[in-house]
């Protein structure tokens, strides 16, 4: 059995698919492709299709992870290029390789998110971003299932910073003051998400933009300490590659701000 590991994006409207939409949309995609998957045993035998920490509903990401099994042996680039193709404009396969290690999961510790806040003067978020920083702790809430939860929010972030232009295009273009802030956040329990630093930002600077941010992820990976990037979990798998194959073109490792 061989396994094909892909990296695949939420762009533009598509941002606001939800997890359970993009799985119904997959496995279409999959079918109309005639990739040769395999399936789980049982009376209800589905794809055998690992996804990996997926974006919350809303955020758009360019670092979205995904394992499939097949049954016979695929080339991975063609095999990309025929799911992208089935796939809507905005779900986008992107990179494709062969597990040759394992534990995917495992390398997915971080993630780069990019915030735009429209209706925010950047100064005004440099100001709540150097408070955000300098706080030992910033308690926020946030509803569960369960009942509201309060959690510390600043223990998680790795770095903030405000950048003075986007990395991806603008989703909300506007002639309005416009705020751009960068984070690096570890993955930890309770998971700490981009509008929970938001809610942080409130607690600490009373920054509350006018509208809602547009979140997108830019990367997830391993942190590198030392350098301060998070790297591209694919790259241990394009490693192990037998001399002969070609690998694919990688994306560059994101560093966390200053």
């Amino acid at each position: 059995m061989q396994r094909i590991r892909l990296r695949y994006t939420k762009r533009g409207r598509l941002r606001f698919t939800s997890h359970r939409d993009f799985q119904r949309a997959f496995e279409r995609a999959l079918r109309r492709a005639e990739v040769p998957m395999a399936y789980s045993a049982g009376f209800t035998p589905h794809p055998k299709v690992s996804y990996a920490n997926a974006a919350p509903t809303g955020t758009g990401s360019e670092a979205e992870y995904l394992e499939i099994a097949l049954t016979a042996r695929r080339d991975p680039e063609p095999l990309r290029l025929l799911l992208d193709a089935s796939l809507p404009a905005g779900l986008d396969v992107v990179d494709a390789v062969e597990a040759r290690t394992s534990g995917l999961a495992d390398r997915l510790t971080a993630s780069v998110w990019e915030l735009r806040l429209d209706g925010v003067a950047p100064e005004d978020a440099e100001r709540a971003v150097a408070a955000f920083e300098a706080a030992e702790s910033v308690e926020v809430q946030r509803a569960t299932k369960n009942g509201v939860r309060t959690f510390d929010a600043r223990s998680a972030v790795v770095s903030l910073a405000a950048v003075t232009a986007p990395s991806s295009p603008a989703d909300r273009p506007s002639d309005q003051p416009c705020a751009i802030l960068r984070l690096v956040v570890r993955h930890v329990t309770p998971a700490v998400r981009p509008d929970d630093v938001l809610s942080g930002l409130r607690a600490v600077a009373d920054l509350a933009p006018p509208v809602p941010a547009a979140v997108t992820r830019l990367a997830q990976g391993l942190f590198d300490e030392e350098s301060g990037a998070v790297t591209d979990p694919l790259a241990p798998d394009r490693e192990a590659e037998e001399p002969e194959a070609h690998p694919a073109a990688a994306p560059a490792a994101a560093t966390a701000p200053a």
